[in-house]
C-alpha cells in the first residue's frame, strides 16, 4: 500500500488524514473490501458529458456482469466477468441488523438496492515500474518515460528508460497517480510546476484539482462487543482461525467465512422528516439544494461489519465484535492533490482532503453515529459499546458507553444526548472520519474552462494521442462504493480507444499484449533498443499475449498504457477481436 498523508486540517482537529492506495497492479480493483453497488443513474446524467449518459452506459453495466441476486432484473447482467452474489456465508448477525432496521428504522426491505434508483431500504448486501512523466514531440505524447519503482525493487537501479508509441498514450494511475504524472509532464497550472521546475507545456489549472467534487466519501467505523454464541470474522481477522478448515470447507460446498467479506447489509439512507429536524439547521441548505428533488440520491451509507478489524483490534481481548460504519455520499467540501518538492528536493505530494471543510459534511456524519447506535443496540447479538472506540461522554452523561448483557427493548426510547454529549460526538467524527479509499475527480472531464482535464473521449486538452482512463476522470461524485464505476470508466474507455484504433470489439473478451518493461521478458527479434535507455515496440513485436482478457480490468490499474499498431496473427476464435496492440507499463506512485 502506498500512503497518500494530507495536509493537517482544522476541521480534523489539527489531523493529517492518511488516504492508502494500493501498490500493485489494478489498485484499488485489485485490493478492497469486495462491497458491490452501483451509482444511482442521476448521477451520470449530473456528468453532463456526451456519451456517458445512462441510456449509453447500462448496457456497458449489464455486460460486465454475472447478477446472481435476482433473476431478469432489466438493468443487470447475466453473462459478464464480474460475479455478482452474497458469497459463500450468510451470517446470523446480518439478519437481526435487517429486522431490527425494517422495525425499530421502519424502512422497507429490498434485494436490490443497485437498479440505478432505490434508495432508503435496508439490502443484504506488474508492480515494479514508476512512470515519472510522459514523452512529447511537440505536444503530441509519444511515450513514456519511467524508472524502477525503490519500494517493489530495492535492489534495482534508478536510471530511467523511454518506451515509445506510434499511436497512443493512456494515462490511468488513479485519483493520485495520473494528475502526478501530468504535473510531472508539463501538465496543468503554472505556480505549480514552477515551484517544482518544471517547463509548463500546456496551462490546464484543473489537474489536480476537484479532489472531492472527487469527494472520497466520509467514513467513520465504531465497535461493540458482539455476544459469544454469534459467529463473526474476527477469529480469522486477527489471524486466530484455522485458515485449512476454512478453506477446506470451501473447496467442498464454497461454504465457508473465507468466501465472506464480513459486510452483508446496508442501507442507502435518506433522512425522513423527523431526522431532518433532529439534523438542524446546518444540513437543511445542502439538503434543499442537492438532496430534496433527487430521490435517488441516498445522503450516506449504514452498514454493519460482522467483526471488527479497526485500529483498536490488536488491544482487544479475544472475542467477538461488530463494527458499525457510516459513510456520507455527497460531500460539499473539496480538495486537491499536487506534486511538490521537500526541502531537500524530493518529490512529494501537497494534498489537501478538503475533508469536513464545509460545515454541513460533519451533519449527517453526527446523525449516523446516533442512528448507527440505536440499531446495533436493539439486535439481541450486542452487548455493548468498546468504549475506547466511542466519543468521550461526560461522566454521568446517559450517553456513557459501557459492556452490557443484552440488548434493549425493540420498543425502547432513544437515548437523550445533551449539548455536551453532541460536542463530544463532533470531536470523535473529527477525530476518527477516514477515506472509504473512493478518491477520484482529480483529472476531471469537464468543459476546459470548468477546470477540466479531459473531454468527453477522455483526451488530455491542449495535446494529442494522451488520454486518462481511471476514476480521477469523474467530474462529480457517485453515491456508490467505486469499484463498479471503474469498470464502468474502463469498458467505456475500451469502446472509445478500440473505435479510435479501428478494432472490431466482441462482448466481453479482447487480446491484450502486456508489456512488463523488463528487459529479461523481451523475447522477440522485433524488439529494438536503439540505446541502453530507449526501447521501441515495432510492428509485428510479440510480447507476453495474454488471451481473453478484459481490457477494463487494465484500464482499471494504476498504469501507462502504449498502443502500437500491429499485424496479429492470432488463433481463428481470437483474429479478429484486435488489430494492434496494446502494451501496459505499471505506474507505482
Amino acid at each position: 500500500m502506498t500512503l497518500n498523508v494530507g495536509n493537517p486540517s482544522p476541521r480534523l482537529n489539527g489531523r493529517a488524514p492518511i488516504v492508502r492506495s494500493a501498490h500493485c497492479i489494478g489498485g484499488g480493483s485489485s485490493v478492497n473490501a469486495m462491497v458491490y453497488t452501483r451509482a444511482p443513474a442521476s448521477d451520470f446524467d449530473d456528468w453532463g458529458a456526451d456519451g456517458w449518459e445512462p441510456k449509453n452506459l447500462i448496457p456497458l453495466m449489464k455486460k460486465l456482469e454475472s447478477y446472481e441476486v435476482l433473476p431478469d432484473r432489466p438493468t443487470h447482467g447475466y453473462g459478464g466477468p464480474i460475479k455478482v452474489s452474497y458469497g459463500g456465508c450468510k451470517l446470523g448477525v446480518t439478519e437481526e441488523f435487517i429486522r431490527v432496521g425494517t422495525t425499530y428504522h421502519k424502512r422497507k426491505y429490498v434485494e436490490d438496492t443497485d437498479d440505478l434508483e432505490t434508495c432508503n431500504t435496508y439490502i443484504m448486501g506488474k508492480v515494479g515500474k514508476r512512470v515519472k512523466r510522459v514523452i512529447f514531440q511537440d505536444k503530441r505524447a509519444v511515450g513514456v518515460e519511467f524508472t524502477s519503482d525503490p519500494v517493489s525493487c530495492p535492489d534495482a537501479g534508478q536510471s530511467s528508460s523511454i518506451v515509445r508509441a506510434s499511436k497512443l498514450v493512456v494515462v490511468s494511475a488513479g485519483a493520485f497517480g495520473s494528475p502526478a504524472i501530468l504535473e510531472r509532464s508539463g501538465i496543468g497550472a503554472e505556480a505549480i510546476l514552477k515551484r517544482c521546475g518544471i517547463q509548463q507545456l500546456v496551462d490546464l489549472p484543473g489537474v489536480g484539482e476537484n479532489y472531492c467534487g472527487l469527494r472520497d466519501h466520509n467514513l467513520v467505523s465504531v465497535p461493540y462487543f458482539c455476544a459469544d454464541g454469534a459467529i463473526t470474522m474476527d477469529s480469522l481477522w486477527r489471524g486466530k482461525g484455522n485458515i485449512i478448515e476454512h478453506v477446506a470447507q470451501w473447496k467442498i460446498n464454497d461454504k465457508s467465512l473465507i468466501a465472506q467479506n464480513g459486510i452483508d447489509a446496508k442501507i442507502k439512507w435518506r433522512p425522513d422528516d423527523d431526522e431532518l429536524k433532529a439534523m438542524g439547521s446546518a444540513f437543511q441548505p445542502r439538503w434543499k439544494e442537492f438532496f430534496q428533488d433527487r430521490p435517488d440520491k441516498a445522503v450516506a451509507i449504514f452498514a454493519l461489519s460482522e467483526g471488527y478489524a479497526g485500529l483498536l483490534s490488536g488491544s482487544l481481548p479475544p472475542r467477538n465484535c461488530l463494527a458499525a460504519f457510516y459513510f456520507t455520499l455527497y460531500p460539499a467540501s473539496a480538495g486537491s492533490v499536487h506534486i511538490k518538492l521537500d526541502e531537500n528536493g524530493q518529490e512529494g505530494l501537497d494534498f489537501n482532503t478538503g475533508y469536513l471543510d464545509d460545515p454541513s459534511d460533519i451533519v449527517p456524519l453526527n446523525f449516523g453515529y446516533k442512528k448507527t447506535r440505536e440499531i446495533l443496540r436493539r439486535m439481541p447479538s450486542y452487548r455493548g459499546e468498546v468504549p475506547a472506540g466511542h466519543p468521550c461522554f461526560p461522566e454521568g452523561s446517559a450517553a456513557v458507553c459501557r459492556e452490557t448483557t443484552g440488548p434493549v427493548d425493540l420498543n425502547a426510547p432513544d437515548l437523550i444526548y445533551t449539548a455536551e454529549d453532541d460536542e463530544a460526538i463532533d470531536r470523535y467524527n473529527r477525530d476518527c472520519v477516514s477515506t472509504t479509499w473512493h478518491s477520484l475527480g482529480t483529472c476531471a472531464m469537464k468543459p476546459r474552462a470548468d477546470q477540466g482535464v479531459v473531454d468527453a473521449r477522455l483526451n488530455v486538452y491542449g495535446v494529442t494521442n494522451l488520454k486518462v482512463a481511471d476514476m480521477s476522470i469523474a467530474p462529480k461524485n457517485v453515491g456508490t462504493n467505486t469499484y463498479s464505476t471503474a469498470l464502468l470508466i474502463g469498458e467505456k474507455a475500451a469502446m472509445i480507444i478500440a473505435d479510435e484504433l479501428g478494432i472490431e470489439c466482441r462482448p466481453y473478451r479482447m487480446i491484450i499484449s502486456m508489456y512488463f518493461t523488463r528487459r529479461s521478458l523481451i523475447r522477440n527479434q522485433n524488439v529494438s533498443q536503439n540505446s541502453k535507455d530507449d526501447i521501441r515496440i515495432d510492428p509485428l513485436a510479440r510480447i507476453s499475449t495474454l488471451s481473453a482478457f478484459p481490457l477494463h480490468a487494465h484500464l482499471a490499474c494504476r498504469s501507462v498504457l502504449v498502443a502500437s499498431t500491429a499485424a496479429v496473427q492470432e488463433p481463428p476464435i481470437l483474429s479478429s477481436f484486435i488489430s494492434s496492440f496494446i502494451f501496459l507499463i505499471t505506474q507505482s506512485i
